[in-house]
């Protein structure tokens, strides 16, 4: 079958389901990962064809996508901070909001090439902060935890796609009361971390009304949410042992939930932590945090 014929019922089977520029990104990332061909590709060859093998791909894809299942989950792979990553539902996949965190630590110390910074990320999931870090800091040591096994699966295959080196650990940071005693076998931890960030679980389940059903029924709810009762759970956690941890100076970056900026703002400041900004995303909401020791 011509792929550009192709193209007319992939995009009217999920008309009634998706906005029309989002099937069409559908399309196109299908494209690229089933026929290795871009968008440029298919205009200058239209008659480029699909043999059976490939249809019943193509076939699949759609099937899976009317359950809403994400596009990155059925191809297995997604693009985050210009790297290769892949993704499958024992991870978060990654967002643009995320992309912006990643940035703000680059663009703070990409100057620091000298220096061999300590780098600890809590909550790693696929692995996209601390590999997108070491890959743009390359003189840093970097460290990243999850208490999921197979989340750390994903993760170190993605660190060995993009050539780095992340130290792994697998612990529940909620059970953690000193991170030199944090369970290694062949690394040694540093005495101290010059940067802590994370992209905690934040979703209130009040929240889950706003959630999308392709993140609600698909996406990993430990990586999600949080119960209403005690929204800032891992931000205390994670800020307790960010004060005791941090060498003097030391950064601490959480992503956050937009609605309870101003509370994180004020738990942050409560622990002593000095020049606390929060930062708004490209849409404007609430996202970040920086603070230093």
């Amino acid at each position: 079958m011509v792929i550009k014929n192709y193209k007319n019922r992939f995009l009217q089977a999920l008309s009634s389901l998706y906005d029309e520029k989002e099937v069409e990104s559908f399309f196109y990332l299908t494209l690229e990962k089933l026929h290795q061909k871009k968008r440029i590709d298919l205009a200058l060859q239209p008659d480029l064809s699909m043999d059976e093998t490939q249809l019943s791909q193509w076939e699949t894809v759609l099937t899976e996508l009317k359950t809403y299942k994400p596009i990155q989950y059925i191809l297995g792979e997604t693009e985050f901070y210009g790297l290769p990553f892949l993704v499958n539902e024992n991870v978060l996949i990654p967002r643009p909001e995320t992309e912006e965190l990643v940035e703000l630590i680059v663009s703070s110390f990409k100057f620091q090439v000298s220096s061999s910074l300590k780098i600890l990320d809590i909550g790693t999931g696929s692995g996209c902060i601390p590999i997108s870090l070491k890959k743009n800091l390359p003189s840093a040591e970097v460290f990243a935890i999850d208490v999921s096994v197979n989340a750390l699966e994903v993760a170190q295959k993605n660190a060995e796609i993009n050539g780095v080196e992340v130290n792994f650990i697998q612990t529940d940071i909620l059970k953690v009361n000193d991170l030199k005693k944090l369970p290694t076998s062949n690394f040694q931890l540093p005495a101290s971390f010059d940067i802590i960030v994370s992209n905690p679980p934040y979703v209130r389940n009040l929240e889950k009304a706003e959630i999308n059903p392709n993140v609600l029924e698909f996406e990993p709810h430990l990586a999600l949410f949080v119960e209403d009762n005690d929204a800032l759970l891992f931000y205390r956690k994670i800020t307790e042992l960010a004060k005791s941890h941090l060498a003097e100076n030391g950064k601490l970056y959480f992503e956050i939930n937009q609605y309870l900026g101003k509370d994180t703002v004020a738990l942050v400041e409560s622990y002593g932590f000095k020049n606390v900004q929060l930062i708004k995303d490209i849409y404007g909401n609430d996202r970040m945090i920086s603070a230093e020791k």
